[in-house]
């Protein structure tokens, strides 16, 4: 691990610090659905998530969630939602993150983990590339309703 990284359990009392980390990703205010969002997730009996602390302050998350049965998959893992603060992005904090999730998953009898990734979003396609992932079977397909 990371020196003077901690990692632990997340909860729906880490959505502020989470708001922020988003907030300086996206250099914008995020929306209120997002923040719904979260705390949906977060309060699942699904998911699993973690923070990374340092010097006592949130530095990143991650949710995660085990799914089963679905698109004609075995029960799998998820990653959902996955975030650094800019100021910590590049040490390592999103690796750790992603390892103690996959060791979560790894001892539930999860072997596939899968999550999904705006196609223009190269920084987030290099994190999952550099932290094992490649293309799934799957095709996202999408319909749009006005």
């Amino acid at each position: 691990m990371l020196k003077g990284i901690k990692i632990r359990k997340i909860g729906t009392d880490n959505i502020p610090e989470m708001v922020a980390i988003q907030e300086a990703i996206l250099q914008k205010k995020v929306s209120k659905k997002w923040i719904r969002m979260v705390k949906a997730r977060l309060t699942k009996q699904e998911a699993v998530g973690f923070v990374a602390s340092m010097d006592d302050r949130v530095a990143g998350f991650i949710i995660g969630e085990i799914k089963g049965g679905s698109f004609g998959l075995e029960q799998s893992g998820w990653i959902e939602v996955v975030g650094v603060h800019p100021g910590h992005m590049g040490v390592g904090i999103g690796r750790v993150l992603a390892k103690k999730l996959f060791d979560f998953f790894e001892k539930k009898g999860i072997r596939d983990i899968y999550t999904t990734v705006l196609w223009d979003a190269g920084d987030m396609l290099s994190f999952f590339k550099a932290i094992g992932f490649d293309r799934s079977p799957f095709i996202n397909l999408r319909k749009h309703l006005d």
